[in-house]
């Protein structure tokens, strides 16, 4: 069930839902962009400003900004412990302690808590991972990206949908390798910039101005490093960041897959083009640790029935492996990255 009570919708009317859903990517990048989404909207630069406002208040965005991408600008990887119940709260706090930790979430498996990890570099990155183990006594499983199927979670949410994309029809999807030890060429300005928007930006109705004015740029400068952080992948969008829990799409399961290294691909590839499937990559085995699995996949849906019945037909028809089934059953820590590391400061 949705955080927000029952009939949030109801609340929303048709320019709000023009916001929600239009606007979690592609936000205008020029001085005054609200003034640009108004016109858009039939509405004033004024009114499109105060209605993002009132939806971030009300919980329905986490925030207004950039969407930025870890492994392209440092060392991510997803990392998992097996915390014994009684111990559980005190590890969560360990590892939440560390501001590299960007997401934090139990699931209901052996296997209970899966976090993410962002660092400066892969050193960095391991490190902390050390650390963890050495402090909470568990075996740390790491798992780095090493190839991009499909990663979204931008979709559509005033809607009745049971699950995430099902009214999405197209979607692209490649073989992205990802480098371990991937680190952004940035600039001494894109370094400045990237720190400056990683928490979001400020909502003003000249959020890129504000940002220039902090970082003591020029706007033309930092809207032209915008959009060349946005080609060069180290942004992956400008807009309205959803709260899918708060809007209902609270759940959501990870599934992972023993599927063969040699149709890695041909399967991630198909699988990522299913209009229900929001995040589909290969990261690898660690059979030192009992760990077979090797394409993991994320359905995000407002009810478990609805979100099974797919994983059913995706083991049935796309993915006929040795799977598991890990529900998130609370969320123990969600942030954005924080980037000081990563861009060398």
């Amino acid at each position: 069930m949705s955080s927000l009570e029952d009939d949030w919708r109801a609340e929303i009317d048709g320019i709000d839902a023009a916001i929600v859903d239009g606007y979690q990517s592609g936000f205008p990048i020029e001085e005054r962009p609200f003034r640009a989404v108004g016109a858009a909207l039939g509405i004033s630069e004024t009114e499109a400003l105060s209605r993002v406002e009132r939806l971030r208040e009300r919980g329905i965005f986490r925030r207004f900004g950039a969407v930025l991408n870890p492994p392209v600008i440092g060392s991510s990887t997803l990392a998992a412990i097996r915390s014994p119940e009684e111990r559980f709260d005190d590890h969560a706090e360990i590892v939440n302690g560390y501001r590299q930790v960007n997401h934090n979430y139990r699931r209901d498996h052996e296997w209970n808590m899966w976090f993410v990890v962002t660092a400066g570099s892969r050193e960095r990155r391991d490190e902390i991972l050390a650390e963890i183990e050495e402090r909470t006594g568990c075996a740390v499983l790491n798992l780095p990206m090493l190839t991009d199927y499909y990663i979204d979670l931008e979709f559509p949410v005033v809607n009745d949908d049971r699950f995430a994309r099902e009214s999405v029809s197209e979607t692209e999807v490649s073989a992205t390798r990802i480098s371990e030890d991937a680190a952004g060429d940035l600039s001494e300005l894109d370094a400045d910039l990237l720190l400056a928007i990683q928490a979001g930006f400020p909502l003003t109705a000249t959020p890129y101005r504000d940002v220039a004015e902090s970082i003591g740029a020029d706007v033309d400068e930092v809207l032209e490093a915008i959009d060349r952080l946005l080609s060069e992948g180290c942004i992956k969008r400008i807009g309205c960041v959803v709260n899918h829990v708060v809007t209902g799409f609270d759940a959501n399961c990870m599934v992972v897959w023993d599927v063969p290294e040699d149709e890695l691909d041909e399967r991630g590839i198909a699988v990522g083009s299913l209009p229900y499937v929001t995040l589909c990559y290969h990261r690898p085995r660690r059979p030192e640790l009992e760990w077979e699995y090797d394409l993991f996949t994320m359905i995000h849906g407002r009810e478990e029935t609805a979100v099974g019945a797919k994983i059913d037909e995706l083991a049935g028809e796309y993915l006929p492996y040795d799977h598991e089934r890990l529900y998130s059953t609370a969320t123990l820590k969600q942030t954005g990255a924080r980037y000081d590391e990563l861009v060398g400061r």
